[in-house]
């Protein structure tokens, strides 16, 4: 991965997005689009937009720029702060961590605390950590003092630095989905520095995924293009206790993941292999059977229904402060979607006949 271009995936992972307040990473994203699109813009639920202007068939690729992370819901009279969850974690890897809330008045560094387990009695000492009994320590003394600091709503994000494992794996919080919609203007950058294709091609850093997969479903709403292609990360399973018969094997580093399935076009899906044998560009395959869990499921059900397919990064550790790719399969999943887009013909027919 050029120096360059991996400044700009770094910039993004410094960023806070947790779903609903995006507007940091995407400000990076738009940057970076200016730099090479046509056109970019931003919607009013937060989307991001980069183009290059085609006379063929639009063609949306998408990923997602929010993460997971935690809202304040009250303040104690000591100056504790309660929470929820901005989506899906697992409670436990919550515990002793420190976390950056975006206040409403500044940028607050807390830890999470929790009874420490001297003073548990000896039966719930291996009970699993629940959120409703941890609490965010931003270091002040009552309430007043703390409401100088944050208020009710703030949103926070779990504070990891980035961290590099030799010269192709990374390790930081929220890769999901950052590095989804990170890929999705990279592949929009391959298609303006080489061959422009015919494609009218939009590129979408959409909000909401974590919540509900809002974003893609207005963004796709609002292009209706012809086919669109969704980026998110899945599951590896090449570490212990992993369930490869469940899921397959899917291996960091091995490439993008292509998904098969209810929400997945079979046409998309063979175009998109097609472009991986003719880029000599290994993949593996997942099944979705009934849903994949990302946006693709959205995007496929808007309008009268959008040809779509999903383009995977093998991720470890997802839904936790550390997770795990490759920035190979970064660019293995960026050059494959350009790939396809060219193959495009001018007039595309995804009807089953």
């Amino acid at each position: 991965m050029q120096d360059g271009t991996k400044a700009f995936l770094y910039r993004m992972l410094e960023t806070a997005s947790p779903s609903g307040f995006e507007t940091e990473a995407a400000r990076v994203w738009r940057a970076e689009a200016e730099t090479f699109a046509d056109e970019v813009e931003v919607d009013s639920n937060g989307n991001s937009y980069a183009r290059l202007k085609g006379d063929g068939p639009r063609v949306m690729i998408e990923g997602h720029i929010d993460e997971i992370g935690v809202m304040i819901t009250h303040i104690d009279d000591d100056g504790f702060l309660w929470f929820s969850g901005i989506g899906g974690w697992d409670d436990q890897v919550l515990v002793g961590q420190r976390i950056r809330i975006i206040g409403t008045h500044e940028t607050v560094v807390g830890i999470i605390g929790k009874k420490p387990i001297h003073q548990m009695q000896p039966e719930d000492r291996n009970k699993v950590s629940k959120m409703h009994t941890l609490w965010i320590d931003i270091g002040v003394s009552n309430a007043e003092e703390a409401r100088e600091l944050v208020e009710i709503g703030d949103p926070g994000v779990v504070e990891q630095p980035l961290v590099e494992f030799g010269d192709d794996l990374i390790v930081c919080r929220g890769l999901d989905n950052r590095v989804g919609a990170f890929v999705a203007l990279e592949a929009l950058r391959k298609l303006a520095e080489g061959e422009r294709p015919a494609a009218d091609v939009w590129a979408v850093a959409a909000v909401q995924e974590e919540v509900g997969l809002f974003g893609a479903r207005t963004s796709a709403y609002h292009l209706e293009p012809d086919v669109a292609i969704a980026i998110d990360v899945t599951h590896a399973t090449d570490h212990p206790e992993a369930n490869v018969r469940g899921l397959g094997k899917i291996k960091v580093g091995g490439g993008p993941s292509f998904a098969r399935g209810n929400a997945i076009h079979p046409g998309v899906f063979a175009g998109l292999v097609a472009a991986a044998k003719a880029e000599n560009i290994p993949y593996s395959v997942e099944s979705a059977p009934v849903r994949s869990g990302t946006d693709a499921d959205s995007i496929t059900r808007e309008r009268a229904g959008i040809p779509t397919g999903l383009v995977s990064i093998p991720n470890r550790y997802m839904h936790s402060p550390s997770e795990l790719v490759s920035l190979t399969d970064l660019d293995r999943c960026a050059g494959v979607i350009a790939a396809y887009t060219r193959r495009l013909d001018a007039e595309p027919d995804f009807r089953r006949h």
